[in-house]
Parts: C-alpha cells; sequence; structure tokens
C-alpha cells in the first residue's frame, strides 16, 4: 500500500479509541467553529480522542475548544492569512515550510484521521496529513469555485463534506465530486426567543420608536456577504415605507478597508440615522428573534447559519435567490429575491408587510422544517458515520 495515496484505506490502529484531530489556521471564530463545537460536544468520548491543535495558544479558538485536549501547532507561522481574502498559489507556497514538522506531529500523537474545517487550515494541514499518510476528511464551508476545492481537494482529500448541494464539487476530469457528500451544518434546534421581549430590549437600546420596522444584518462585513447592498435597500425602503426604517448591522469587518467603505457608504447615501452598526453580540439567535425581518443580500453564501437560526426562533427571512439560500428556505421558508438588486430585496421586505396572514403562515413552517433538516445529532450520526468508513 502507498503511504501516500489518501484513497488507499487505512490499517486501524489497535486501540480504545479513533483518534481524530481538529487543526486551526488563524484565530478568528465563524460559523465553521461553531458548527464544529456543535459536532465535538456530541462524539462519544470513549470511542473518539479528540485534539485540537490551534495556530494561536490561549487565543480565541483555543477558549472555543477548552474543554478538549489540545496541543499547540508545532509550525505556527509568524503572520497568519486574513480570514475572508482569497487563498492564492502564493499563499499557499508559504505554507510548505510547515509540512514535514506537522505530518511528524500527526505521527507522533497516533492521529487516524485528520479533519480540517475551513479553507486556510486545508491550505496549511492537507499536504501534513498526506505526507504522513493518513486519511483526510476537506469540510468544505465556502462555495464550489474555491481554488482549494477545484485543485487540491481531488488529490490530498479523503473525503470532502460540504454544507450544502450548491457547495458540492463541480467537473468531471479534475474534481472531488467523487469523493464528496453533503452534510448539512449543525443548529441547536432547542433555542426560542420571547420576540417580543427582544424586540423591546432593542427599542430601548437604541432608543428607537415603537413603530420602527427593525431589519437585520447578521454576519461579517465581507464582500460576499454584500454589506453595501443592505445600506441600499434600507434607504430605498425609507423612500417607500410609511414608517420609520431601521437597518441593524450585526457583524465586524474583517479587515479595516471594508470597515472604512462600509462607513463612507452609510454616509454617502445619508443613511447615519437608519443604519446602525451594532457590533458582534451573542447570543446572536437572541438579536436575530429582536428584528422584525432578517435581511441576507449575499450571493454565493454556501449556507447562512443566521437563514436558520432565523427559522427557529420565528424570524421571517427575505434572501436572495443565490448559494445555498434557496436550499436553507425550502419548502416555502422565506422569502428569495433576484441577487444584487436593493429594489427585489425591498420588495420582499414589502411583500411581507402587506400579507400578515401568509408571513405567519411562514414562519409556522420554516421552524419545523430547520428541526428536522438540521439538527445537531442528525449531523453528529452523519459525520461519525464517516469516521468509521474511513477507519473500517
Amino acid at each position: 500500500m502507498n503511504a501516500l495515496d489518501p484513497a488507499q484505506n487505512f490499517t486501524p490502529a489497535h486501540k480504545a479509541r479513533t483518534t481524530i484531530c481538529f487543526p486551526f489556521a488563524g484565530d478568528s471564530i465563524g460559523g465553521s467553529h461553531i458548527s464544529l463545537l456543535g459536532l465535538l460536544e456530541r462524539l462519544d468520548p470513549t470511542q473518539f480522542r479528540i485534539l485540537i491543535v490551534p495556530e494561536v495558544p490561549d487565543g480565541k479558538i483555543a477558549k472555543h475548544f477548552g474543554a478538549f485536549e489540545q496541543i499547540a501547532d508545532p509550525a505556527s507561522p509568524i503572520t497568519s492569512f486574513t480570514p475572508g481574502e482569497a487563498f492564492s498559489a502564493r499563499k499557499f507556497l508559504r505554507t510548505l515550510t510547515g509540512v514535514a514538522p506537522r505530518a511528524r506531529f500527526l505521527k507522533d500523537h497516533n492521529v487516524d484521521i485528520v479533519h480540517t474545517n475551513d479553507g486556510r487550515t486545508h491550505a496549511t494541514w492537507a499536504m501534513a496529513a498526506r505526507l504522513a499518510g493518513l486519511p483526510l476528511i476537506w469540510h468544505h464551508r465556502a462555495d464550489p469555485t474555491a481554488m482549494g476545492l477545484r485543485l487540491l481537494a481531488p488529490a490530498l482529500a479523503t473525503r470532502v463534506l460540504t454544507v450544502s448541494s450548491f457547495s458540492l464539487p463541480k467537473g468531471k476530469i479534475w474534481s472531488a465530486a467523487h469523493k464528496a457528500q453533503v452534510v448539512h451544518s449543525p443548529f441547536d434546534t432547542t433555542i426560542t426567543v420571547n420576540r417580543k421581549e427582544a424586540r423591546a430590549q432593542l427599542l430601548k437600546e437604541q432608543n428607537l420608536p415603537e413603530d420602527a420596522l427593525l431589519l437585520g444584518f447578521f454576519g461579517s462585513f465581507v464582500p460576499r456577504k454584500r454589506p453595501l447592498l443592505f445600506v441600499d435597500t434600507i434607504a430605498e425602503l425609507r423612500k417607500t415605507i410609511d414608517r420609520p426604517v431601521f437597518g441593524l448591522m450585526f457583524g465586524e469587518a474583517k479587515v479595516p478597508e471594508m470597515d472604512t467603505k462600509l462607513r463612507e457608504h452609510i454616509a454617502i447615501t445619508q443613511m447615519q440615522d437608519a443604519v446602525r452598526l451594532m457590533g458582534f453580540k451573542s447570543p446572536g439567535h437572541f438579536w436575530i428573534g429582536a428584528c422584525d425581518q432578517l435581511l441576507v443580500p449575499a450571493t454565493g453564501e454556501p449556507l447562512g447559519r443566521t437563514l436558520v437560526e432565523a427559522m427557529l426562533v420565528g424570524t421571517p427571512v427575505v434572501a436572495t435567490r443565490s448559494g445555498g439560500s434557496p436550499e436553507a428556505l425550502a419548502g416555502d421558508t422565506g422569502v428569495l429575491v433576484e441577487p444584487e438588486s436593493a429594489t427585489a430585496l425591498a420588495k420582499g421586505v414589502t411583500d411581507l408587510l402587506a400579507n400578515p396572514a401568509e408571513t405567519q403562515r411562514m414562519i409556522e413552517r420554516a421552524a419545523p422544517s430547520a428541526k428536522d433538516r438540521f439538527g445537531v445529532e442528525r449531523h453528529a450520526t452523519s459525520v461519525t458515520q464517516v469516521y468509521q468508513e474511513l477507519m473500517a
């Protein structure tokens, strides 16, 4: 058997538990970390040994997974890659110096499976897993055009898990499609929010009138999520709705340039009072429940967590017909509109307002649908099965 071929079967060690390594690049918390924590909390500790390998010891990621065994990255870079930025071939070459020490690390710590969960981590650990002769689970949470999925995963990944059908690898000649499957991200489907009380708290905090229309944007301020389009939508609605309209943007810019661009756009559109930058607030589902509607102007979003959380807490959703949003809102559980159009998003908002009875029926359909498709237990069962297949 060729020890460097990830397509080969791997002989399991004769020991009580399977050791699964979860390495991480950088030190920023995102949806992938939240989803993974839900999985790890449900893996059988008598069957699996969980090993977290953070790039930054005692950093945000290390604390996020503080309940699990941790060993620092043996080849931590001096400068980490910026989250949200495209991963170029030049950046990938920077990772090669860490391949050998990481491969030794995996062998020294008796790792059986490497499970990577974001683009930067795929790039920094995939070659090490191959060199160590270990199976690599490439958990893909981005769109199918990502360079790593197109060029590296076909050669390096043993299995590819994607969060939606939209994210599945494409192509026939050089593709990871034959070893890919959809495993929807896990959600705590027991969450509830008293929306009336949450709304009252939000109104009081922001000193807003009782008749205000509260429209929420949740997520990092990155180009894919179209934060500027959200501002344009608020401006459009302010022209057409005879009541105060406020856009509440929960999140932060990953890079200073986007923060500057967003603030300048708010000023240019004269939305300084109407658009409020709320920062990162937790728990997110409470603030989603406080909003009258959730607006998702993103394009190419694999599967937005906020859509599912809104479905669970009863906040109606208006999203663009792009990426994984149609999959999340399947069964008429939200409003889908054409992408890249503030006018279309604004019409989706006004259509919900004009049809309160149908909006309520949509809300009542959404929660059961989300619970059935996105439960944590269902996710854990699917991933556990993959682990067992790799070690069979």
